[in-house]
């Protein structure tokens, strides 16, 4: 797990690294728990997971209203005072989260959040877990 974290993280580098703006890259499972990070401290990439655990709850809700969406949210992008937020599925039970200041090119962030995910979607994948646990 260790060694596959490490991985992960340098792949979220060269995400980060190839954007400019951008502040902050976390992966997270459905649940909210951080899986890999690359930028700012560990408690905000904690914070930003939790977060992001209830937001994609609310996006797969109103996903649900469309009459022919399975109730699937894909992406979540939420301009702010500052900068912007993207929460993009990233594989079953997973979720790829960047937080980029306001002179982000938008449409480069999504491009290569599609690439990074498409690149490596299997890798960013949560088990399922039953009390703590990977099930």
């Amino acid at each position: 797990m260790i060694q596959q974290r490490a991985n992960m993280d340098w792949m979220l580098k060269d995400l980060a690294t190839s954007v400019p703006e951008t502040r902050h890259v976390v992966v997270l499972s459905s649940d909210g728990l951080r899986m890999a990070q690359y930028g700012g401290d560990t408690d905000a990439a904690d914070r930003l997971a939790a977060a992001c655990a209830g937001l994609q709850s609310l996006a797969a809700a109103i996903a649900g209203e469309f009459p022919h969406g399975e109730g699937t949210m894909r992406l979540v992008v939420i301009e702010v005072d500052g900068g912007f937020f993207y929460l993009m599925a990233a594989g079953a039970g997973a979720y790829l989260a960047v937080l980029a200041d306001e002179g982000v090119d938008a449409g480069l962030m999504g491009n290569r959040m599609r690439d990074l995910v498409a690149r490596i979607g299997a890798h960013l994948t949560s088990p399922p877990r039953r009390d703590g646990q990977a099930v």
